[in-house]
């Protein structure tokens, strides 16, 4: 059965660089520009086995689609990188109390994300 990586970001370069390495790592990007999309993604029925997605968005945020997946079991064992520039401690408890498992700061490199993701999922 094909993996797929949601992959949510308002930033096209962020989009690219991370479905970029997403795909180096043998799975299909399944991209959203904002955590509306994002949600969508998430109820089409792929198999999404991992999520990495902004903290700031629009329409939903990053933290809030997190907290939306955790209420549904369909979603709330699949493992959530939270990204984001703001390096504030508030916004970091925030990330981790909304249920993510890893947080990456922005900006990060390809190496980071990809060592990230192979210790979130076995390929």
């Amino acid at each position: 059965m094909e993996e797929f990586v949601l992959v949510a970001d308002d930033d096209p370069a962020m989009r690219r660089l991370v479905q970029t390495v997403v795909e180096a790592e043998g799975f299909i990007a399944a991209t959203a520009i904002d955590g509306k999309e994002a949600y969508g993604v998430l109820k089409s029925g792929a198999n999404i086995v991992l999520a990495v997605v902004d903290v700031l968005m629009p329409y939903i945020e990053g933290t809030e689609l997190v907290k939306f997946m955790q209420a549904d079991e369909r979603f709330k064992d699949i493992p959530v990188i939270m990204m984001t520039g703001d390096r504030s401690a508030k916004l970091t408890g925030r990330v981790f109390s909304a249920g993510a498992i890893a947080f990456l700061p922005k900006p990060f490199t390809n190496a980071q994300l990809r060592a990230t993701i192979q210790s979130l999922v076995a390929k």
